[in-house]
């Protein structure tokens, strides 16, 4: 029982990563990082994150799962004014930046448009 546990223990939030094609990857983001230092630490293709994550650029624009969306915190003044500069904007939108991992967002599904801003 004491191995399960630590096992348990040691595994991190799963994100799934879809392209805007349907390609998905899932992979494990520590929490604490935000769903765009997963992305880029793994490679994911369509988020470019120029800025770093200091939500300066919408270039790791991103749509949330329906279903996440009220799992999420909520979206502050600077990230929905820099999201007025991303293409293809919709109410799932999001900066992939500012969403921390939880471990309460295990699972969690995002998908990539089709261009960043």
């Amino acid at each position: 029982m004491q191995n399960a546990q630590a096992q348990q223990e040691n595994e991190l939030p799963r994100i799934t990563y879809v392209d805007f094609r349907g390609g998905a990857q899932t992979v494990e983001v520590p929490v604490g990082y935000s769903v765009m230092e997963g992305a880029i630490r793994n490679n994911i293709p369509g988020i470019v994150a120029e800025c770093g994550g200091a939500c300066a650029c919408a270039t790791c624009h991103v749509y949330v799962d329906e279903k996440w969306l009220d799992r999420m915190e909520p979206m502050g003044d600077v990230e929905g004014a820099m999201l007025e500069f991303a293409p293809q904007v919709t109410p799932a939108s999001r900066l992939s930046c500012q969403i921390r991992v939880t471990e309460s967002l295990d699972g969690l599904v995002v998908q990539t448009p089709e261009n960043q801003g």
